[in-house]
């Protein structure tokens, strides 16, 4: 057998590629001391946190309307099986974090689907997972966006639409409950 045939076989790793986005990027370049277009390696056992605190982040946002920790991700291998995926955590007691649209509060956490919008603020995060084998370790890859990653008729997504697709609050009927009416009425 040569060396090559000897080799042991290379374990591929999970990446988690975000593509960040804020309006005020060129001008307060909160995002300077992120590495942009390189791959890192995280232990699998280590959270990854975001926040404004260099000392305990990781991925340092420099914005004072940034919480000390904003979120962090988890890796983690569900209960028999091989399948390797990520949790998101809210760290922030003052600031909702929505993946797509579903609104964490403060310590709520929730699997992060394969590919995703996450917004706080008017932070704009699109993440992607990577499929990979290795349990030691997971893969981020970042990239920067100078345009929005969000469309403009899809920024609202603290207030869901109602079934009906009418927004409640723009019609002064506000605050009144509903009136039930005998379908034969009209």
């Amino acid at each position: 057998m040569t060396s090559f045939e000897e080799a042991e076989t290379e374990e591929t790793a999970a990446c988690l590629h975000m593509t960040f986005y804020h309006p005020c990027q060129d001008d307060k370049m909160m995002f300077r001391c992120l590495n942009f277009c390189k791959r890192e390696q995280v232990r699998a056992d280590e959270m990854a946190k975001f926040g404004r605190d260099p000392n305990i982040c990781h991925y340092n946002l420099v914005d004072t309307r940034v919480s000390r920790i904003q979120f962090s991700l988890q890796f983690y291998r569900k209960p028999n099986s091989s399948e390797l995926c990520f949790e998101i955590k809210n760290m922030s007691k003052k600031t909702k974090l929505f993946v797509d649209h579903v609104e964490l509060g403060y310590l709520n956490k929730i699997d992060l689907p394969w590919k995703c919008i996450v917004c706080f603020g008017d932070y704009q995060i699109l993440m992607e997972i990577q499929e990979g084998e290795s349990l030691d370790y997971f893969e981020t890859h970042l990239y920067l966006s100078k345009v929005p990653i969000l469309q403009e008729k899809c920024i609202r997504l603290v207030q869901p639409l109602p079934e009906n697709s009418i927004i409640p609050s723009l019609f002064p009927s506000q605050g009144k409950s509903p009136i039930e009416i005998d379908e034969n009425e009209s």
